[in-house]
């Protein structure tokens, strides 16, 4: 096991971070101009397979038990740090990572700080954005007639009462020119989208409203999002966008799936759980969506990776009940959806951290080829055409920030 020697100083103001990254593999995990960005890998570790969440958090103790660190501001962020993403199935030729930079820059509340992992590098200074770039995604292997039957296939399935909820992706795919600075993608998401986790780990880039858990001195917060509905064209219809989300039957449905599915998965770990009684409309600049939080108190010394390993798949992003929805995915599906849908965050030495669900996202591979996806969540009442528009509203993020 590597015993790595980290040292946190606090620096003055640093404010955009996104301009310090690598340009063509950024990492990054923000919101609201607050978060972490790293430059190089002082150490990757990778994992696959069922039990990769597991190993990660087995392998992670063992990392941060060996390691020497000198943390003088001691927030969420400093410290040993690692940036991680996960594949979404259990047999995904996806790798699942944890990172950790060689150097992390870091805000949080006003305080600015940087980390140095086995170097002494001096704080990294902004390099200019490269060149623009348009480009446009086109469909994958499931086109818009292919999604649609896919879905009418879901339904047969779900009024025979096999399952209650499927969550249905389709995908798009492009190439990045040559020199690409990803660092436009990802600013472009972080200013349309500053109330969404915007992060860039190990070519997965998103900007996503869902965080999955975040682990806090023995505090674990979450926040489910599953109904969702497209923004009116002026005030009034976007109330009243809002209001028919609100009481939409099929909505509440989907929508007390994913919560009951969280709230199930996060009881042996918590105690004291409190979930908002009746959901409530979450605006996005493209979307309303059904929102529900949750927290509680953590009583088994679960670390942030302990949990994800506990929540993943949720139902808002595979369906209800989880082995049945998987089984059909993969039948419908005619792709690995990688990282998408996967957990994507941080975690530090203590084990705290933040995950969100990798949504309105795309992964960059080392050619330069792009896939995108973008998923609905389909019950007994869905109608397909409806859906596929779910799909291209949720698209909408990341065609726009690279097209």
């Amino acid at each position: 096991m590597p015993v790595l020697t980290v040292t946190t100083q606090a620096v003055d103001d640093i404010r955009p971070l996104i301009p310090l990254v690598d340009p063509r593999h950024p990492l990054v995990f923000i919101r609201r101009g607050q978060g972490i960005a790293g430059l190089g890998e002082a150490l990757r570790l990778e994992f696959r397979g069922p039990d990769r969440m597991r190993e990660a958090a087995d392998t992670w103790r063992r990392v941060a038990a060996a390691a020497r660190v000198t943390d003088e501001l001691g927030i969420p962020g400093t410290g040993l740090v690692a940036l991680g993403a996960f594949a979404f199935a259990d047999d995904s030729t996806a790798t699942s990572v944890l990172i950790v930079p060689s150097v992390v820059i870091g805000r949080r509340d006003g305080v600015s700080w940087i980390t140095r992992v086995d170097c002494d590098s001096a704080l990294p200074a902004a390099t200019p954005a490269g060149a623009e770039f348009r480009l446009g995604l086109r469909p994958g292997s499931l086109d818009a007639a292919g999604y649609t039957s896919a879905v009418e296939s879901a339904l047969q399935h779900l009024r025979a009462h096999e399952l209650s909820k499927v969550v249905l992706a389709r995908d798009l795919v492009g190439h990045l020119p040559d020199g690409a600075d990803l660092r436009l993608i990802v600013a472009e998401l972080a200013l349309g989208y500053p109330d969404c986790w915007t992060f860039a780990v190990d070519g997965l880039i998103g900007s996503s409203p869902e965080t999955l858990v975040r682990a806090d001195h023995g505090t674990v917060t979450a926040r489910v999002l599953a109904g969702s509905a497209a923004r009116g064209v002026d005030a009034l219809s976007d109330q009243d966008a809002a209001a028919r989300l609100a009481t939409s039957t099929k909505d509440l449905d989907e929508h007390h799936f994913a919560l009951e599915s969280l709230m199930t998965s996060l009881r042996p770990h918590a105690r004291t759980l409190i979930a908002s009684e009746l959901p409530f409309t979450l605006k996005l600049p493209n979307l309303w969506h059904l929102a529900s939080d949750i927290e509680g108190t953590l009583t088994d010394g679960s670390s942030s990776l302990d949990l994800i390993a506990a929540l993943h798949p949720t139902a808002a992003v595979a369906g209800t009940p989880t082995s049945s929805a998987l089984a059909l995915i993969a039948e419908l599906e005619p792709f690995d959806r990688g990282r998408y849908a996967g957990p994507v965050g941080w975690v530090g030495a203590d084990g705290d951290g933040e995950w969100a669900v990798a949504l309105r996202s795309a992964q960059v591979d080392d050619s330069g080829d792009i896939t995108a996806w973008a998923g609905a969540g389909i019950v007994a009442d869905s109608d397909p055409e409806k859906e596929l528009a779910e799909t291209r509203m949720k698209f909408r993020p990341i065609v726009e920030a690279f097209g």
